[in-house]
């Protein structure tokens, strides 16, 4: 969730022209150009209210008769049912980022290609400020802070250590306790981050971006479209979706993917993208080349490659690190995995 960035930083970029898919988008979030959109509703109004309108639009499907309602996807407080405990806001936010900053990369090109030099500027500012602000996040999600955090969290440390020794020196025992148990909180939190940092180091994923998995639990269609090592979702999500009931737990592979929204009775037709665990994720056993609706796709992947799955956008592998996956000659033939 975007919390130094709002959406009107990301959409108001002067008055440049932009042809094809996200000038839909931004006309959508138009009215929230002259306004800080600060409060949970008003983020989640604006959402529901621009991918509605964005989706709507037939030049941005390849069916120009699907519709998409997005409003699922903040409600609050609902029963846990089914396949629901597992859909993610927090993904969705994610993918809602990368588009604006894929449209502001676009806009940027579009700029200097009809040589308006001076807007270029502007909007190549706001990519920066919008880069800086993923890359935060990103290191937030992977336990890596900034390296005046962690010299302030030394020095804290140092200092309440010293407070300790006085404490104890003057007997004020109520006071070193205190003190003993922020120092273990502090300590806690660096060796928390510091596993999830090498978690990002050496993790060994089992599906790749792009790939067609099957839900082992509810059955549903999916493509995977990002991935984290360990499970960087909030405490209260974890304890709505159960996750300590999994038997590898928080600690496993979680991925973010895209559920097919027309074929999958099974699972709720409502859900757009949710955040499974890997333990929860089966690869199929023969290629599956059927169609898969949902209306990220055409964003995120050029298309399907011989085997069934999806070819990830550049940017979309470099965003993860992923390489580019070649299908083996013997998938033409459907032979392969």
């Amino acid at each position: 969730m975007v919390e130094g960035v709002s959406l009107s930083t990301l959409i108001t970029c002067g008055k440049s022209m932009l042809s094809g898919p996200f000038a839909s988008w931004r006309a959508g979030l138009k009215p929230y150009k002259k306004f800080q959109i600060t409060s949970m509703y008003e983020r989640h109004w604006a959402w529901n209210h621009s991918v509605k309108r964005l989706f709507s639009d037939p030049s941005t499907s390849r069916h120009s008769d699907f519709r998409v309602e997005a409003g699922w996807m903040f409600s609050g407080g609902e029963q846990d049912l089914g396949a629901r405990v597992e859909r993610s806001e927090s993904a969705n936010e994610n993918i809602l980022i990368f588009f604006f900053q894929l449209d502001l990369a676009t806009r940027v090109q579009y700029a200097l290609n009809i040589e308006q030099y001076d807007i270029a500027q502007e909007l190549r500012n706001k990519l920066t400020e919008v880069e800086a602000e993923i890359v935060r996040q990103q290191d937030a999600k992977r336990g890596l802070s900034s390296k005046s955090e962690a010299q302030d969290a030394a020095l804290r440390i140092i200092s309440l250590q010293s407070d300790l020794q006085d404490a104890i020196k003057s007997e004020d025992y109520a006071l070193a306790a205190e003190l003993r148990d922020e120092i273990s909180k502090l300590e806690a939190q660096s060796l928390e981050a510091s596993a999830k940092a090498l978690a990002y180091e050496n993790v060994q994923y089992s599906f790749r971006l792009g790939q067609k998995v099957k839900h082992r639990v509810f059955g549903y269609r999916a493509v995977v479209c990002g991935m984290d090592p360990v499970c960087c979702e909030s405490s209260s999500w974890m304890e709505t979706a159960q996750v300590k009931k999994l038997s590898r737990g928080s600690t496993q592979p979680f991925y973010q993917v895209l559920v097919d929204v027309r074929a999958d009775v099974r699972a709720d037709p409502n859900i757009l993208v949710a955040y499974v665990a890997e333990e929860n994720l089966l690869a199929p056993d023969q290629p599956d080349k059927g169609s898969f609706d949902h209306p990220y796709i055409s964003f995120l992947f050029y298309g399907m490659d011989t085997a069934g799955d999806f070819i990830p956008i550049k940017q979309l592998r470099e965003k993860y690190n992923r390489p580019r996956h070649e299908v083996p000659l013997d998938d033409e033939d459907g032979n392969g995995v």
